[in-house]
């Protein structure tokens, strides 16, 4: 499992900071706030995405694409529980692993492994399948909302 440790912050928070969120990285050992799933996984409140360096990157991904998903106006209100329709995880779920391949180290290989290893579950069997055959959905309602990032 790739963690935030194994990663270049400044990278991650340049990513985040493009679209407009703020990553808060919390000290070892601190509880992680707004954090869904229990410490070390990433948490959400506003736009800040907060996470250790004990988080899996895949965790901070997915927060992160929570919050870029919603529009701002929501998005102010998020705290901890980000989403409220299947549409909505499922773009979550793509554009993580489309944003994996921004950051060096990381790419969508990698995060798919993580996210399978976690325990993510899709229809088809594993992320990787779900993305690259059952995932169109998720692409046009993300392109429907100019979401895609560049190639």
């Amino acid at each position: 499992m790739l963690h935030l440790a194994d990663v270049d912050l400044a990278q991650v928070a340049s990513l985040l900071a493009e679209y407009g969120l703020t990553l808060s990285l919390v000290a070892d050992g601190v509880p992680i706030p707004g954090s869904y799933w229990g410490d070390p996984e990433a948490g959400v409140i506003g736009s800040t995405v907060h996470a250790r360096r004990d988080t899996p990157v895949h965790s901070l991904l997915h927060e992160a694409c929570h919050l870029i998903v919603l529009p701002p106006e929501r998005r102010a209100a998020v705290h901890t529980d980000a989403t409220d329709s299947v549409a909505e995880e499922d773009a979550t779920c793509c554009l993580q692993i489309l944003l994996a391949d921004r950051l060096p180290g990381v790419g969508r290989d990698r995060l798919m492994a993580d996210m399978d290893a976690w325990g993510y579950t899709f229809r088809l069997g594993s992320s990787r399948a779900w993305f690259e055959h059952d995932a169109g959905d998720a692409h046009a309602w993300l392109a429907e909302r100019g979401l895609l990032p560049p190639a």
